[in-house]
């Protein structure tokens, strides 16, 4: 059973037009590292902005999700997943999506409504029960039984601080061999939640004041691994057909069977898939020890931990194989996994490599720090894996052949004071949300359009984009250049850019067919990920680029534009980082 085209099927039949999955990198939202659910590609249109192809919408995106990185190693959780979803954009509301998930779940996948309950806003002072959502679930045939009212915990969505908010309903099926209980418990683990109806019918200012929305919006997401695992009725995520090939390869490479080592074979599956998808991706990321850099790092480097655990020689090509099977599996897809292979390819082996030189040398640090040592506090065992990159799992294990124990719980307070730190230095890169596209934001945006049309006059005119950041303090543009820009260059090219600031150029947002858009001379990173139906933004004469905004009216409301740092981000690429004062 394709579950996808089922799905994709299905709602192009009720009128919704499919849309291409975005990059795992966000383009336009600064706030999160990677596209974490479907809806966060659609975000200008959620505030209103209108969909070239309409208000209704449906996807398979591509999503990485980092809150559960810890509990990957378990049946149900993955960093990498696809999510189904279906929009509607100010056209049908709760009655109709709750008619059309049911329908999707009962009469196309054919689930007995029996092993099915759900969840809905208990309401609050400022935002009424929803009875709408109840109701209608009744009408259908769920049990009033299995019905429950939770609170904004569970059952409320809000575009982080302030934004277009709402209740959702939740749907749950009964993941067990166990008799279906009558009533529906929803802090029964055996009920697991397989699709999210979002309906954003509200706006919650900054000072937590509530009024009505214009136009209602309904997002849903429905997971595909997990849905996968209900159809083909395993109660482990990992055993379905979307893990067979690769957990194929990985019993042969280890030689060891499944079973009994569940956790680290599903680690290494789930975190070279992720790699893989990670390493792809238009915007060209690259281990580091920065965003989604260190992110693609860690993944690679706890894979690796994990192989050695199963005895994998690890300087073998075990990940190439792997890889290899997540590459054939999706490319047919998602192109970039075909045409990036080898990129793919060599990151995990030059990872592997670096990281095979890390342990060696960690070993010969453990060996020096713990001369004088009985046993290894804390503090030493969070300085070897901070500074050095040695896992604690490493430094327990080559202790135990010294004789030695670890102070394992001395570390525990030391790492978690380290992820207190990170988590607060880098809460707005997870928060997520619409939060990210602010009146700053979006100056930066329409600054990053000027620059790159700076640099090719200044530098050549084949300069072009390899990615961005923007945030609220400034801007980070990477562009492709073979030299470190001089101080003459960097002047000229603020002088340009303030020059058109100062001429109020008017910044005109035109919507057009992507192949029409190329041949008109709009400049364009990544083409492949955009629809058949582009934006294009021009600003006066001097910039056209396809992009999905947001954007000022006029050059005018940047203020003044000035270059902080030039440095190397890689080999060929520059990286500027830039304020508007």
């Amino acid at each position: 059973m394709n579950l996808k085209k089922l799905y994709l099927d299905y709602f192009e039949s009720l009128g919704h037009v499919v849309i291409p999955s975005a990059p795992v990198v966000p383009e336009n939202d600064p706030s999160v590292l990677f596209n974490t659910a479907g809806m966060q590609p659609l975000i200008p249109y959620l505030m209103g902005e209108p969909h070239p192809f309409g208000k209704r919408l449906c996807d398979v995106q591509k999503c990485i999700r980092l809150t559960d990185l810890e509990s990957i190693g378990d049946n149900t959780h993955h960093t990498f997943f696809e999510m189904l979803g279906n929009w509607s954009l100010g056209d049908y509301f709760k009655k109709e999506s709750i008619e059309y998930s049911f329908n999707f779940l009962t009469k196309v996948l054919n689930i007995p409504v029996n092993k099915l309950a759900i969840t809905v806003y208990e309401g609050d002072d400022k935002i009424p029960r929803d009875e709408v959502s109840a109701n209608r679930w009744i009408e259908l045939g769920i049990s009033k039984k299995r019905i429950a009212y939770l609170g904004r915990e569970d059952n409320f969505w809000i575009a982080g601080e302030k934004g277009p908010c709402g209740g959702d309903t939740e749907i749950f099926y009964f993941r067990s061999d166990d008799e279906v209980p009558e009533d529906f418990d929803p802090k029964d683990e055996r009920w697991v939640e397989i699709w999210n109806n979002v309906f954003m019918e509200y706006y919650q200012d900054q000072d937590g004041n509530v009024t009505k929305l214009k136009s209602k919006n309904v997002d849903t997401g429905m997971g595909v691994e997990r849905t996968t695992a209900i159809l083909e009725n395993v109660n482990d995520n990992y055993l379905t057909s979307i893990w067979r090939e690769a957990l194929k390869k990985l019993e042969e490479i280890t030689n060891l069977s499944y079973q009994g080592n569940e956790e680290s074979m599903r680690i290494i599956m789930d975190h070279i898939r992720t790699s893989v998808f990670i390493a792809a991706d238009p915007s060209g990321i690259k281990p580091s020890n920065t965003d989604q850099g260190y992110i693609l790092r860690r993944l690679i480097r706890r894979a690796i931990r994990h192989a050695r655990k199963l005895n994998i020689d690890i300087t073998s090509n075990w990940e190439e194989q792997l890889a290899n099977i997540f590459i054939l599996e999706y490319q047919d897809t998602y192109k970039e996994l075909k045409e990036n292979k080898q990129v793919v390819l060599d990151v995990l082996k030059n990872e592997k490599e670096k990281f095979n030189r890390t342990l060696e040398k960690g070993l010969k640090v453990f060996e020096k720090l713990t001369k004088n040592m009985q046993n290894v506090d804390g503090e030493t065992a969070f300085h070897l894996y901070d500074t050095y990159g040695f896992p604690i799992e490493l430094t327990i294990e080559v202790a135990k052949e010294e004789k030695m124990s670890v102070d394992v719980e001395g570390f525990k307070k030391k790492f978690s004071e380290h992820q207190e730190k990170s988590r607060t230095a880098s809460a707005g890169k997870f928060k997520g949300g619409l939060s990210g596209n602010g009146i700053i934001e979006t100056k930066y945006h329409t600054a990053t359009h000027l620059l790159n049309a700076a640099l090719k006059i200044v530098v050549n005119k084949d300069v072009h984009q390899k990615g961005s950041n923007i945030t609220s303090e400034r801007l980070r543009f990477d562009f492709s250049c073979n030299h470190k820009l001089s101080d003459e260059e960097k002047q000229r090219v603020e002088e340009i850019v303030n020059n058109w600031i100062n001429e109020d150029l008017k910044v005109e947002k035109i919507t057009m067919k992507k192949d029409e858009a190329i041949a008109s001379g709009a400049e364009c990173m990544f083409i492949e990920k955009y629809p058949d139906i582009v934006s294009v933004y021009q600003i006066g004469d001097v910039s056209k680029e396809l992009c999905g905004g947001p954007h000022v009216k006029s050059t005018k409301e940047l203020g003044k534009f000035k270059i902080i740092k030039e440095e190397a981000s890689s080999a060929g690429v520059r990286r500027i980082k830039a304020i508007l004062e």
